[in-house]
């Protein structure tokens, strides 16, 4: 067990082809780190710089207080799970599990003993003398995860590894996943672009974009308090609400209406504002929070709840702003005129310019 640290870590290729930007961050003993982002972000380089197998071209790689930045793969005491599997197909799920104890030269009797007792955690007991090509892919994922596992590493990294399964086995592989590692107390870095993977298997994300870390925080913070807007639209499903509106005095100007704006040192002439849609909802009789009218354009039937699509009223009938709620199934909501809530703790805004997140504090003027 020991703390991974990243300090100023990149990977320049040519000098318009830079994945990785002066990267920092921390990964602490028991922490399951999730790189998160498009593709292109630099996340997967990111993670092979981290296993040796890209050399970094400036920052360090510190893993328990050692500089390891420019030792061989094989030093580095790293476990890693492709993509791919990366199995051999010639070798036994026993002796797959038992190869990289043998280069290393481990007693036979610990070898038996380490790949039995992570037989047992993954269920692949009856599958030891099987070849890869008699497996399914989540049982061949889980054979990659034991090769991992069974070397006892002080870190664990994992690239993509459910991006080949169906979307029913690749929920049933992260639940096991999420299991297996929890009882780990070495540091896990896990690359995806799945948002769904990050939030469910993490203790802690972080967002890239373009070769920069955006955000690193718990996976709630992240969705609550995204630190800007790319974070805002690139995590959650359905994408949250982002309208750049016109602002007069402490108020953002959405249509027709009036929203109150934070507290803020100067009022800017336009603002973000961002909220998702499960938090708009159907205003109510005497509703306390801000509310805006307009008419449905589009309904789309999500099975839970359908994802209805409103044309503010107020604005030019070309470029009418549109709002997005989840609302109940089970009620026809085609072509209707609705008036929606916005509630003031849900409400997020974004400095039209940097795209930094601004305070969530409302003002206290009158609607």
């Amino acid at each position: 067990m020991a703390k991974l640290e990243l300090r100023n870590l990149n990977k320049t290729y040519s000098p318009k082809v830079v994945p990785v930007k002066d990267i920092s961050l921390t990964v602490n003993d028991g922490e399951f780190l999730t790189l998160l982002g498009p593709s292109g972000c630099g996340k997967s380089t990111t993670l092979r710089a981290i296993a040796g197998l890209e050399q970094v071209t400036r920052g360090q790689i510190i893993l328990g207080g050692e500089d390891i930045t420019y030792k061989r793969p094989g030093d580095r005491n790293m476990a890693m799970v492709f993509q791919s599997y990366a199995l051999y197909p010639h070798m036994t799920v026993y002796e797959n599990l038992a190869c990289g104890l043998k280069l290393k030269k481990v007693p036979r009797l610990e070898i038996k003993q380490r790949v039995a007792q992570v037989a047992e955690i993954l269920g692949l007991g009856e599958l030891l003398q099987r070849k890869p090509g008699q497996l399914s892919g989540g049982q061949r994922q889980r054979v990659a995860v034991g090769r991992a596992l069974v070397r006892q590493a002080q870190v664990y990294l994992l690239d993509e590894p459910l991006s080949n399964l169906d979307a029913l086995l690749r929920e049933k592989v992260r639940a096991e996943i999420k299991q297996i590692f929890a009882t780990q107390k070495s540091p896990v870095v896990y690359v995806t672009h799945d948002q769904t993977e990050a939030m469910t298997l993490s203790t802690k994300v972080a967002v890239l974009n373009n070769g920069y870390v955006q955000q690193i925080a718990p996976p709630a913070s992240i969705y609550h308090e995204p630190g800007n807007l790319f974070v805002a639209g690139f995590v959650g499903s359905p994408q949250m609400n982002l309208l750049t509106i016109n602002c007069k005095q402490n108020h953002a100007i959405l249509g027709n209406f009036s929203i109150p704006l934070p507290k803020l040192p100067t009022i800017p002439s336009q603002i973000v504002l961002g909220i998702r849609p499960e938090h708009v909802r159907v205003a109510q009789t005497g509703e306390v929070h801000p509310t805006v009218k307009g008419r449905v354009c589009l309904v789309e039937n999500l099975g839970m709840h359908n994802l209805v699509s409103v044309s503010v009223q107020g604005s030019q009938s070309n470029n009418s702003p549109v709002l997005r709620a989840l609302l109940p199934a089970d009620q026809n909501w085609s072509w209707e005129e609705i008036t929606l809530a916005l509630p003031h703790q849900n409400i997020h805004w974004f400095d039209v310019s940097s795209g930094d997140a601004l305070s969530r504090k409302t003002s206290n003027c009158s609607d």
